[in-house]
């Protein structure tokens, strides 16, 4: 009989207790173990595949030593964990035999269950082993290889010396300091390797020259240009309606406004596609973008919309969307930076990337706060395409502001200027300088028993004054006072509850009244009276289209962004002579009268005078929809800034002068047996060229002799032959930057010659020069348009 401590006992049990728990976490180890290294091993083997960029090769091999030491480490843990089970399976044994009591036969069919367990174990750390040994002979073989690989692309993963692309190794060195900065260059690819900067820098961006090593095949190709469409002219807008969107009190007045119009846009289409014929015009995808309806922007005109708010930029809006359906057009319209970015294709990330695909338009209309917002997120993709943007622009840009060099070294910068677009991109309310292309809007055009039912019911002693906010009354008692000596005065003026105390008691005051009740108040009234303010809006053209006579005060000095708080920090020099410079130049008497309201004889006589006129609804027909549908389409016919320049700068030389010298020796002409320029729009046949006088600009020159400065014809008249032709003496000949240019110094008997495409410029005058100034006709009532320019 064999004995045994109580202790000995005590401590058996509890390693039997404990031992089958153990089991299990070494046969959970043992299954741990192979699942890493069946990982590991395909992520080596998936590392070799064909295909793959280098970089990827780099990183996951480059991985392989510490693959190693952490399969010896586990191999090592599991040969203690054997050493421990042989110790424990002894006790086992020791246990069982004292359970047989002294029965030392075993079943044929049952062994010790901890010689089983100690055999499992045992074959699992041979094949761990074994798999270590063969694991760490194919990373050698990896790394052996890919050093060679490596070796013989180092030189290609270097940013290469190229004079094509002088700026590639200050990109890579960009990248390598910056490429975690914007989270669209890992959308790209880019992990902070050198090769995967240059691919980057080659084949999403154009700073490096292609790679030699890379499979150009599996590269990105752009698509193909879809085969052009014919436009057709469209008088349904029910789809247009659709596409603007809702949502926003904006577009439910643009749109019930468009809707409003429709007939007469049809109307104008039909005759517009009699005017052009057979004219073959290829359909442009148009992507519009209102950015200042944009929350981003802060939307400030939609809650202002229903509380008399300024209407003119959203008037505009909707008639330029209008006329692009009407015309044919592909329309596609954005109100918010998320819908932007989806349509332009912007890559996620902060905005530093190209888009991932070609711009799928071929024109994008926008306003100043868009354009910013494209800047912020086209990357590099902003400079290629913005040749094909048009921005809509109320007050104009004039080149000293746009050109942002030139801005920034003479005093020009502005918060809006500065982006050194072509001039003519920019698209203004009113034609301000011909230096922007003229935009304009429509009013609605009356047929002559309308135009003569207006005669009829019209009230001789009925005026609406123009301002539906409360504070353009205020300070306007003495004027009011003598108008209402002789006048009945009505007023739209928003209010919600209380009668506005700016308002005078005797005025009628209607509230803010939806467009069609304010067209029947216009149809009645006989003036339409301003108080200077606001600048430029349509609602003197639609009164005068009503048949109403508008009133204005002239403004002296002028007004401009030297010494009024509303122009300032707009980009342009304009000196506004009234408050709605078009009505008073392009319309004047009997339709039109400016007078000093500062003189209270002057406008109680203009009061008086007025009472005595009788005028018929009058509306030019720039602002009729035909009008307008003609010059867009006009614009998007010829115009096009993203060719290459014709011959601009000073010195080209042509073979033969393409001028004469009129045979009143007063200005140039285009020769008869000269050739035109074959890009030039308009044509070249309508150049006429003066010499300004001292301090005139050009825009006023070509005014005084019944014509429109052209910008696009001085780089015909920059050169030293247009100065000869003129008969100018130029003692010398120099080039500058300077928007005043070509022109001549008379102290000095210099001439100056144009040195920068962007600044030439209508706009600007120095009483140092005369100024050297193109001017071309005009069709009647389309300013914009030259007689051949159709």
């Amino acid at each position: 009989m064999i004995t045994v401590n109580p202790d000995g006992k005590i401590m058996v049990r509890r390693c039997l207790v404990t031992l089958r728990p153990f089991r299990l976490f070494v046969l959970g180890i043992g299954f741990f173990t192979l699942c890493f290294l069946m990982t590991s091993l395909g992520g080596q083997f998936s590392a070799r595949r064909l295909g793959d960029s280098p970089f990827t090769i780099r990183t996951e091999v480059m991985g392989g030593p510490e693959s190693r030491g952490i399969l010896r480490k586990m191999s090592d843990l599991l040969e203690l964990m054997v050493k421990r089970m042989d110790a424990l399976a002894r006790l086992e044994n020791v246990s069982e035999l004292h359970r047989a009591g002294g029965d030392l036969h075993f079943p044929a069919d049952r062994m010790p269950p901890g010689a089983g367990l100690m055999e499992r174990i045992q074959a699992i750390a041979q094949n761990v082993s074994d798999i270590a040994v063969k694991v760490d002979q194919i990373l050698r073989h990896s790394l052996l290889l890919h050093s060679k690989v490596s070796e013989g692309r180092r030189d290609q993963c270097e940013a290469p010396s190229d004079p094509k692309f002088p700026d590639c190794s200050g990109k890579v060195e960009w990248m390598r300091a910056r490429w975690t900065s914007d989270p669209c260059y890992a959308f790209f690819g880019v992990d902070g390797t050198e090769c995967s900067f240059l691919i980057y820098l080659s084949e999403v961006e154009w700073f490096c020259p292609p790679l030699p090593w890379r499979n150009r095949t599996a590269a990105q190709r752009a698509p193909k240009p879809l085969p052009k469409v014919q436009a057709v002219f469209r008088s349904n807008l029910s789809h247009l309606l659709d596409v603007m969107g809702s949502g926003k009190e904006s577009l439910i007045f643009m749109k019930k406004r468009t809707k409003r119009l429709t007939a007469q846009w049809a109307l104008a289409a039909q005759r517009l596609a009699q005017k052009l014929g057979a004219t073959q015009r290829d359909q442009k995808q148009i992507l519009v973008h209102i950015g200042f309806l944009t929350e981003e922007s802060g939307d400030v005109f939609s809650p202002r919309v229903l509380k008399g708010g300024p209407l003119g930029e959203m008037v505009q809006w909707a008639d330029i969307l209008a006329a692009l359906y009407v015309l044919g057009h592909g329309l596609r319209v954005t109100v918010s930076l998320k819908e932007l970015q989806s349509n332009l294709g912007v890559p996620p990330g902060r905005g530093s990337c190209p888009l991932t695909m070609p711009l799928p338009f071929d024109l994008i209309y926008t306003d100043y706060h868009g354009l910013q917002q494209m800047k912020q997120h086209m990357g590099l993709s902003f400079k290629k395409y913005r040749c094909r943007i048009r921005v809509i622009d109320t007050f104009g840009t004039e080149p000293a502001y746009n050109h942002e060099e030139y801005a920034t070294l003479h005093g020009y910068r502005t918060n809006w200027g500065y982006w050194n677009l072509n001039p003519k991109q920019f698209m203004t309310m009113f034609p301000h300088t011909p230096d922007n292309s003229f935009m304009g809007f429509v009013s609605e055009e009356l047929n002559e028993t309308e135009k003569q039912l207006i005669k009829g019911g019209k009230a001789s002693n009925m005026a609406v004054v123009y301002g539906k906010e409360a504070s353009i009354w205020k300070g306007k008692e003495k004027f009011l006072g003598i108008l209402n000596k002789y006048m009945e005065i009505h007023g739209t003026v928003y209010y919600e509850s209380q009668r506005p105390p700016e308002v005078p008691a005797f005025v009628k005051n209607h509230g803010l009244l939806p467009q069609p009740e304010f067209q029947q108040l216009l149809r009645k009234a006989k003036l339409f009276i301003g108080f200077g303010f606001p600048y430029e809006g349509p609602a003197p053209l639609e009164a005068i289209a009503n048949g109403c006579i508008f009133l204005q005060s002239r403004f002296s000095p002028p007004h401009s962004s030297l010494n009024h708080e509303f122009f300032r920090g707009k980009p342009t020099s304009r000196e506004v002579f009234s408050q709605h410079p078009y009505a008073e130049n392009f319309i004047g008497k009997p339709h039109v009268w400016t007078v000093d309201y500062n003189n209270s004889e002057e406008f109680e006589a203009a009061i008086k005078a007025i009472m005595r006129t009788q005028v018929d609804p009058y509306l030019p027909y720039e602002y009729t929809c035909e009008g307008m549908l003609e010059r867009i389409h006009a614009y998007i016919q010829h115009q096009d800034f993203c060719v290459a320049p014709g011959p601009t700068l000073p010195g080209a030389h042509t073979p033969q002068s393409p001028f004469v010298l009129a045979p009143n020796a007063t200005h140039l002409e285009w020769a008869q047996n000269a050739s035109l320029a074959p890009a030039a729009w308009p044509p070249a046949h309508s150049l006429r060229a003066w010499l300004a006088a001292p301090g005139r600009a050009c825009t006023d020159t070509c005014l005084d002799h019944g014509l429109i400065c052209e910008p696009s014809f001085f780089p015909f008249l920059n050169s030293q032959d247009a100065f000869l032709k003129l008969q100018v003496p130029c003692d010398s000949t120099e080039s500058e930057m300077n928007h005043l240019y070509p022109a001549f110094a008379q102290p000095g008997q210099e001439c100056y010659l144009q040195k920068e495409p962007l600044l030439f410029s209508c706009a600007g005058s120095n009483t140092k020069y005369r100024r050297l100034c193109p001017c071309r006709d005009f069709r009647k009532g389309q300013v914009a348009l030259c007689q051949g320019c159709l």
